[in-house]
């Protein structure tokens, strides 16, 4: 990995017409922005309201496109996602799990990320897989981007990766192949619609993860990421599958637990918390997440 590769671009959209946001985005065609125009200037109304009311846009399509004219961007729902929809921070920052996100960003940025020190860097852990820990740390790095980190994500989770799947990254570079000293300059990837979002995916999945994970070469892309990235949120295995979370957790200085409501053996979680504290990487947090398992049945978190 090198500098070049992870060159930070940001969209400038916040002196662009509402109108000029939603036909680049494929939501709303010239025509009828055209028949928009001209009702806004008949009845005197704002774009989006005459928008909605010839019924070519929705309110969302209008918060959608006041987000990226105020630098708070999201992505429009609709065919051809970019992003998996487990990804909620990038459709719908401002529903209930959105929300929920927030907060949690807003504490994590006071109690880590803006505390006293050069802190860039955390470990999102959980005992098992199936907790909800991929799950978070994508949404928590959607949601870091959105307030105008530069942040990147990195699957550490060698054994079981998933990133490249919420993100639908295609091609097979990534940490793996940067730790095997095979280096690419396409492993990170810039996700588009999300400015200042970049994932560096597991890559190939090796026969030897935590050896991997044990090189001094995770120290040197890690502070290299570190020196070019404002935050920097590490996805790593499961805990009860080896010290692979504490080699990065180690690194980082600190966690962030995930739990799972009736799912997660509270004598295996207190485990690793204590582990945790003995490697020098105390958690600042832990989340209780309830992950859905249909459309219908939000996410919960709370932090303690």
């Amino acid at each position: 990995m090198n500098a070049a590769t992870m060159n930070y671009s940001k969209a400038r959209t916040a002196d662009r017409s509402i109108g000029a946001i939603l036909v680049d985005a494929g939501i709303l065609s010239p025509q009828d922005a055209e028949r928009v125009l001209q009702m806004q200037k008949t009845e005197g109304l704002r774009f989006g309201e005459a928008g909605i009311r010839l019924g070519v846009l929705t309110e969302a399509d209008v918060l959608y496109a006041l987000s990226l004219q105020f630098n708070y961007p999201f992505l429009p729902t609709g065919p051809n996602k970019p992003v998996s929809d487990e990804v909620v921070a990038a459709y719908r920052p401002f529903g209930v799990e959105g929300d929920q996100i927030r907060a949690l960003r807003s504490q994590l940025q006071m109690r880590w990320f803006n505390a006293p020190g050069k802190r860039t860097a955390l470990s999102v852990v959980s005992t098992s897989r199936g907790d909800g820990r991929s799950h978070l740390a994508a949404n928590l790095a959607v949601s870091f981007a959105q307030v105008g980190e530069r942040t990147l994500l990195i699957d550490a989770d060698l054994r079981n990766p998933r990133q490249h799947e919420l993100f639908r990254l295609e091609g097979g570079s990534g940490l793996s192949s940067l730790l095997a000293g095979r280096l690419h300059d396409r492993a990170v990837s810039f996700i588009p619609g999300l400015p200042g979002l970049a994932v560096l995916p597991a890559g190939p999945t090796p026969p030897n993860p935590s050896e991997l994970l044990g090189t001094s070469s995770i120290d040197r892309i890690l502070e290299q990421s570190m020196s070019t990235f404002d935050v920097v949120i590490i996805d790593t295995p499961a805990f009860e599958l080896g010290d692979d979370a504490l080699l990065m957790a180690r690194f980082t200085g600190a966690a962030l637990a995930v739990a799972r409501s009736h799912q997660t053996r509270s004598k295996l979680f207190s485990n690793m918390i204590g582990a945790l504290s003995d490697v020098g990487a105390p958690t600042v947090g832990s989340v209780l997440v309830d992950v859905p398992v249909s459309k219908k049945k939000p996410q919960k978190a709370r932090v303690a």
